[in-house]
């Protein structure tokens, strides 16, 4: 099980400060978890400007120009937000034992190291 997910609320913890130009301590949601590279695509954080081709859609109105999106980010430089304390905390993962229609599982969850609250 990943300690991070899509959907999930995270924090940049490195890299250069807000004051001088960067994205450290900046919370957004994850859109994308890429597995393979283990980097994240996190809502509002590591925008990078692209110069796109103009071209024309069916309808003849103009593509192109110079569009701004986030760029993957290191996994290493981010950390999950306790939902209680809305900081950065580490992940831990136990197992509980779950019966559903009279069958017993046993589950692995994660929760928030600081607080002890499920994620």
């Amino acid at each position: 099980m990943a300690n991070i997910k899509k959907g999930d609320l995270v924090q940049v913890i490195s890299g250069r400060s807000q004051a001088r130009g960067g994205d450290r301590g900046k919370q957004g949601k994850v859109i994308e978890v890429l597995v393979a590279e283990n980097r994240v695509v996190v809502e509002g954080v590591n925008f990078v400007t692209k110069h796109v081709r103009v071209g024309q859609t069916q309808r003849g109105t103009k593509t192109g120009g110079i569009e701004t999106h986030e760029a993957p980010i290191h996994v290493s430089n981010v950390a999950l937000v306790d939902p209680e304390s809305k900081k950065p905390t580490r992940v831990g993962f136990r197992t509980e034992t779950v019966t559903k229609d009279g069958v017993t599982k046993t589950v692995r969850v994660r929760y928030a190291k600081k607080s002890g609250k499920d994620l």
